[in-house]
């Protein structure tokens, strides 16, 4: 077998030469090293030297690497190509798109989507959904904060009382308008023929008048700060008061709720259907109706005034059990003292992922 140096002397002295101009200086002999004393003994036998080239590198590497260059110039041996990268299955690889996690606000849009049926006539309303279609929703609503619907918390603001969402720009550095002068902002996030998501931000001492929501199931949670809740249900069969359009309702609840609590629950005849609102500090309520309001299918909200039971229960004060848990409700139009304008919603977006 040929030497592969003896085959290729020309290729075999460049490298000899390219190799010189990174060599290592030669060491040199030290004087005063002291040599062995020979002990009489023959020294072995040496078998003749023959000069191949040596491969001077700071690094050495193995021998079939040093020969490597060498016969790539000879042409023996072709680079082997490296075979096509696979596409990657893996999401969480380096370098692969990162998938985009869903928002609460989206996960209540699914959930909602999945439970609310599309009414299918004005004539017949949908049913209310079932029991625990309605606790999945408020417990998903009560894992809902404020930094989830793009909103901070401000009830704290303004030493305790102030105007939370309402502290904008378009009032620093001017003189504060009164508090009953701060508009109530309300915000779109969705809606549809099925349900709607929308978000009320009131300032402090703002109200809601009382109100009903016909054929509806909705679903309120205050977000941030504090209200004053008023709710009412309907007396069946209808109590009428003898000379005065004026209805009996049931107390449902008087009360103050404060975040973080509990989302609250109303039905079509029960859970306080008619309900107000007046915020003792700055705050936020998220609300899902199903359906929403729609004139056209009949579902239109009425405002109401309500009085004491006294004020109209001449000859009724035996028909009920505590006279103050029931008041008259008499229908109004629209209170022209409430201030709301809409606004911009700046949370997540949701996306149809379900049609």
């Amino acid at each position: 077998m040929h030497n592969f140096f003896e085959v290729f002397p020309e290729i075999c002295h460049l490298e000899i030469e390219g190799a010189r101009e990174h060599t290592k200086p030669e060491k040199r002999p030290n004087p005063q090293k002291k040599k062995r004393p020979n002990s009489g003994r023959r020294p072995p036998p040496t078998a003749p030297t023959r000069k191949t080239a040596r491969y001077r590198s700071t690094t050495r590497p193995p021998g079939p690497l040093r020969r490597l260059p060498v016969a790539l110039a000879a042409g023996r041996i072709h680079p082997i190509q490296a075979p096509p990268a696979r596409p990657c299955s893996d999401p969480m690889a380096w370098g692969a798109p990162a998938r985009a996690q869903s928002s609460r606000v989206q996960a209540l849009y699914d959930l909602c989507r999945r439970t609310f049926p599309s009414p299918s006539s004005a004539a017949s309303p949908p049913a209310p959904p079932p029991a625990s279609a309605v606790r999945a929703i408020s417990s998903l609503m009560d894992t809902i904060s404020p930094a989830d619907v793009g909103l901070r918390d401000d009830s704290l603001g303004d030493g305790g009382g102030g105007h939370g969402f309402f502290d904008s720009t378009f009032v620093k550095g001017a003189a504060r308008a009164a508090r009953w002068a701060q508009p109530i902002t309300y915000l779109h996030v969705y809606e549809c023929d099925a349900f709607s998501i929308g978000i009320f931000c009131l300032p402090t001492s703002a109200v809601i008048p009382l109100h009903d929501h016909p054929g509806m199931t909705v679903l309120s949670k205050i977000l941030y700060g504090s209200m004053h809740v008023k709710s009412y249900d309907w007396v069946e069969p209808t109590v009428l008061a003898s000379n005065r359009q004026v209805k009996l309702a049931k107390l449902h609840a008087d009360d103050v709720l404060t975040a973080p609590c509990p989302t609250t629950v109303l039905y079509p005849q029960s859970g306080g259907n008619l309900h107000s609102f007046t915020s003792v500090a700055s705050c936020a309520v998220l609300d899902v109706l199903a359906p929403p309001y729609a004139e056209d299918a009949g579902r239109i909200c009425t405002y109401f005034n309500d009085y004491p039971f006294s004020s109209f229960s001449s000859g009724r004060a035996k028909t009920v059990d505590s006279p103050d848990n029931y008041a008259w409700i008499e229908a109004i139009n629209s209170p022209v003292y409430i201030n709301m304008r809409p606004g911009m919603y700046t949370g997540p977006t949701v996306q149809d992922r379900l049609s």
